[in-house]
């Protein structure tokens, strides 16, 4: 595969995504985006009731994360995005877009030749034990700690042949951030 113009920080919540891929955007000198700045208030207001979301739920959300990865890279830019990705069909969506969503996304915006998103997963792997703790920890996110146990259930852990690479919490972000960019570099 050529060199990602995107990498995936991807995990259950609570397994430091946001953090690590600020931190990595800003070690790269690339954009950041924390997919859940772009969740729509009906996604929010679920979670905050402790409901867990369905593919329909996620799906346009996930599209709408392809739109913008795309639009960034045809500008040449390239980008760290902290998202759960827990399926792997949310993954490729976020790769191909609406052509792999069973919803339709929004089809508005017609592209003669889209850019072509070249991912590269970073998978923050930990124990339900260790990430259940750091949530109880956790003050002001819209994600209660009792959805936990659905994120894992749901978690389809990256697999060949997607290019990634699984990296456990038990390790600082610094670490972690020093681990990615080794990988990166090879």
């Amino acid at each position: 595969m050529a060199a990602p113009n995107v990498l995936l920080v991807m995990g259950v919540s609570g397994s430091g995504k946001s953090t690590v891929g600020a931190l990595l955007a800003s070690e790269l000198g690339w954009k950041f985006y924390d997919a859940d700045d772009y969740h729509p208030e009906e996604n929010r207001m679920k979670m905050g009731k402790g409901i867990p979301l369905n593919d329909q739920d996620r799906i346009p959300w996930l599209c709408n994360l392809h739109d913008i990865l795309r639009r960034d890279v045809a500008s040449g830019q390239r980008v760290v995005l902290a998202c759960s990705a827990l399926k792997k069909g949310y993954r490729h969506i976020l790769i191909r877009g609406k052509e792999c969503a069973p919803l339709k996304c929004d089809e508005s915006e017609k592209e003669e030749k889209p850019a072509e998103v070249k991912l590269l997963v970073v998978h923050l792997t930990g124990s339900f034990e260790v990430i259940s703790g750091r949530l109880l920890k956790r003050k002001g996110h819209f994600m209660p700690p009792e959805l936990l146990q659905s994120q894992f259930n749901t978690l389809e852990p990256p697999s060949a042949p997607e290019n990634f690479v699984q990296i456990s919490v038990d390790q600082s972000p610094s670490e972690i951030i020093a681990i990615i960019m080794e990988m990166k570099m090879k």
